[in-house]
């Protein structure tokens, strides 16, 4: 971070210093026990000139020209970067308050509870902790679209979906679902509990696979239904595989958190360069400058420059629950945006990149050009985010 003192008797040459470009900034007071203001801005110059030039007789905007004598900022290469590390200033300077001032909200999520001796899975916007058995799923973009998918993918099972604890007891009524055959009831002792877990094993390796368990489960039945000639089974199982298929259309970056991982590309401050921000369980690291053309040495392939700078981008130490969540509000924000700037590329479950494809999508960034989107990603994010406006009219 770069400082410079400020001073009304030569505010010419202080504005004269000051870069007319997208930074994080901070300024600050000779009093130690004054707040400080913290910001971000595409143009500096024109921010400091507003802020701290002699103020106009009668103008009602905010001046500090006489409180500040200390301006500290920092170069941002997008409003990605500048987002990011605002956030971290904030949370230093006012970790009291900086989620507040932030506006962050927290990314809804799919929780399949695990630690529960009989599992249900419902909607959350909290990581209650990392350690334990359960999983999560997600972000999704908005609340709405998270019961969607879970409602969609619950009516495919036989999980309880109450949030009280069990004591099986047949003197229980049992509820709406257990009459509609949609739960296995272990409220009133419908079921063992080998035969519940074994449910909610069918119900993890769904969320896991992002429904594909399922899809290859019927698909092996309509296959020995149609070689059967039992053409109408085979039809209603064809029927159940298109709900399935419709039920989990989800954008990429939805899959099991413990698996969300890749890498951001996005414009640097630095010419000749692009700003690497890797992720691990949605939290991002601090971001790693790359030239795009290679310097002296021995001739590489950008593939192999790549592979030798991810390590030094990952996160190096694991985050709390609060971190997560705060991290992965951020990442959830940039990504369901309609129109933004940079690409994202996602790790399989193995933690390999698509490298391939990351070199193309670190040239189109440096270039300034569109991003080439996957029509079947897109489609699935335009689903979603039509679901919600729905869900919300």
């Amino acid at each position: 971070m770069l400082s410079l003192e400020f001073t009304p008797e030569r505010d010419a040459e202080f504005f004269a210093a000051i870069p007319a470009a997208p930074t994080v900034f901070l300024l600050r007071a000779d009093d130690p026990q004054a707040e400080p203001y913290v910001s971000k801005t595409t143009n500096l110059k024109r921010r400091l000139t507003r802020l701290l030039s002699a103020p106009e007789e009668r103008a009602r905007r905010l001046n500090l020209r006489d409180r500040v004598r200390h301006v500290e900022y920092t170069l941002t290469g997008s409003d990605f970067e500048s987002g990011l590390l605002l956030y971290r200033t904030l949370r230093r300077v006012f970790p009291e308050s900086y989620r507040d001032r932030l506006r962050l909200r927290f990314a809804p999520l799919v929780k399949f509870n695990l630690d529960n001796p009989w599992p249900r899975a419902y909607i959350t916007q909290r990581i209650t902790g990392l350690r334990g058995a359960s999983v999560y799923y997600g972000p999704f973009p908005t609340r709405a679209a998270a019961e969607k998918f879970l409602n969609d993918s619950l009516d495919l099972f036989k999980i309880r979906r109450c949030d009280f604890e069990i004591h099986p007891d047949p003197a229980y009524p049992g509820c709406i679902y257990s009459e509609m055959k949609m739960c296995l009831a272990p409220c009133f002792a419908g079921c063992t509990e080998e035969q519940y877990r074994d449910e909610a094993g069918r119900v993890r390796a769904f969320l896991d696979s992002g429904g594909q368990s399922l899809v290859r489960e019927l698909s092996e039945q309509r296959e020995q239904a149609s070689a059967g000639l039992e053409f109408e089974q085979a039809a209603a199982l064809h029927a159940r595989i298109e709900k399935i298929t419709a039920a989990t259309r989800l954008p990429e970056i939805v899959r099991r958190l413990d698996l969300l991982a890749g890498v951001v590309v996005q414009p640097a401050a630095e010419a000749g360069s692009v700003a690497l921000f890797r992720f691990q369980r949605g939290v991002l690291a601090e971001p790693v400058l790359f030239p795009v053309q290679q310097g002296e040495g021995k001739p590489q392939s950008m593939e192999s420059r790549i592979q030798e700078t991810l390590p030094a981008v990952e996160p190096t130490a694991r985050a709390s629950a609060i971190e997560s969540m705060e991290n992965l509000a951020i990442l959830k924000r940039w990504y369901y945006r309609s129109v933004k700037v940079g690409e994202i590329f996602f790790a399989d479950e193995h933690g390999e990149l698509p490298l391939r494809r990351l070199v193309r999508g670190i040239s189109r960034v440096f270039r300034g050009e569109k991003a080439e989107t996957d029509p079947l990603t897109t489609a699935a994010r335009e689903y979603w985010l039509a679901r919600t406006r729905e869900s919300s009219s």
